[in-house]
């Protein structure tokens, strides 16, 4: 029996061993020899670390240049009207809130005047308080608790509450919106919310935006170990998320972020290696796969899928990944890096290589470059 164990072993220390090797074959290969566009990818000259995705259709890139004009000559009109035409697309609506959030952050005059103008509008006043909470962290900065000055730290610790109250207020103007309750989550975690108060805050959430992808991705922020969770409940909150997400919801893609936080935590053996993880990065891409191909939040999590499947030794998934990108790799986790345009395309290599993929017949190539030029 003991001479079994001891086969056994061995065949696993050589598994093992075998893995790391491979990878560092295929790398060598990737930055030696790959050549993308014999394989149906954007070739590297044409790589592009400027956005994870492709740019904003031109007539709304015109429109949010006409809000920011009419918000800098003090007209709030445009603004409000804005956010009113999502109607109660919520997750659309706290976006178009967000790009109101960064363009009141350079001047916020129009805003004041448009709270004083509709003092009982949800919109301003969720709008408002959030602005309350990127100044509280403004203050606070980055750094780790011990480095914060202590003046600057009881302000931090004055901000946040009453944010939370303010929102509470918004959230008096329309019962039925979730805004103001993402932004109390949003605001619980630096506000030392325990457990116990944040679970009110998450039910109000949820109970007016059940699969509100902003409002998860802040949640998963609070469950994680260096806030008030730890490495297993954020990945069951995160698992839990996926579970009940919609078909055409990106809120699947909350389980890479997810996985990113926790190689980030506590590294890269922390991540999960059995069949069921397998299996649920696949249902991931699978869940992507039905999101409507202009939704801005989808670039980026293909980028975290396709390495979190590599890391999985799903190499064929995050080739696929990697072709429904294209050309552009400014997002993480390459745009960590010094040069994320060689990182995309070292890993984009490994994949090719790992995968089994063969190269396309010569005649195919031209074609197939082509295509990826004119809609990359």
């Amino acid at each position: 029996m003991s001479l079994l164990l001891l086969v056994i072993a061995g065949t696993y220390f050589v598994i093992w061993l075998r893995g790391p090797h491979r990878t560092s074959r295929a790398a060598t290969w990737a930055a030696t020899v790959f050549d993308p566009a014999a394989y149906g990818l954007v070739p590297h000259a044409v790589l592009d670390p400027r956005r994870p995705g492709p740019p904003a259709p031109p007539d709304r890139s015109a429109a949010v240049r006409s809000i920011c004009e009419a918000a800098w000559t003090g007209d709030w009109q445009p603004a409000a009207a804005y956010v009113e035409a999502a109607g109660e697309d919520w997750d659309e609506r706290w976006s178009r809130l967000e790009l109101l959030a960064d363009i009141a952050e350079q001047d916020d005059a129009w805003l004041t005047a448009w709270r004083a103008a509709d003092p009982t509008g949800c919109a301003a006043a969720t709008l408002e308080a959030r602005r309350m909470v990127d100044r509280a962290w403004a203050i606070r900065g980055s750094g780790y608790a011990h480095q914060v000055p202590a003046d600057r730290m009881a302000q931090f610790r004055e901000l946040l509450p009453a944010a939370i109250e303010a929102a509470q207020r918004a959230a008096l103007l329309a019962p039925e919106d979730p805004g103001p309750w993402v932004v109390m989550v949003l605001a619980a975690r630096g506000a030392q919310y325990t457990p116990d108060r944040f679970g009110p805050l998450w039910d109000g959430l949820v109970a007016r935006a059940p699969h509100h992808y902003e409002g998860h991705w802040q949640a998963m922020q609070y469950w994680c170990a260096k806030w008030y969770g730890s490495n297993r409940r954020m990945m069951a909150f995160a698992r839990r998320a996926m579970d009940k997400a919609p078909a055409g919801s990106p809120l699947p893609g909350i389980y890479v972020h997810a996985l990113s936080e926790l190689e980030t935590r506590s590294g890269l053996r922390a991540l999960p290696r059995t069949g069921a993880a397998r299996r649920r990065l696949k249902a991931v891409a699978q869940a992507l796969s039905t999101v409507p191909a202009d939704d801005p939040r989808l670039p980026a999590l293909r980028h975290l899928l396709a390495d979190h499947l590599a890391k999985a030794s799903l190499h064929a998934a995050a080739l696929e990944q990697f072709r429904l990108v294209g050309r552009w790799c400014g997002a993480a986790p390459w745009a960590d890096r010094a040069d994320p345009v060689a990182a995309f395309d070292l890993a984009r290599g490994v994949a090719v290589r790992l995968s089994g993929t063969k190269p396309l017949p010569p005649e195919a190539r031209n074609l197939k470059d082509t295509v990826l030029h004119h809609h990359g």
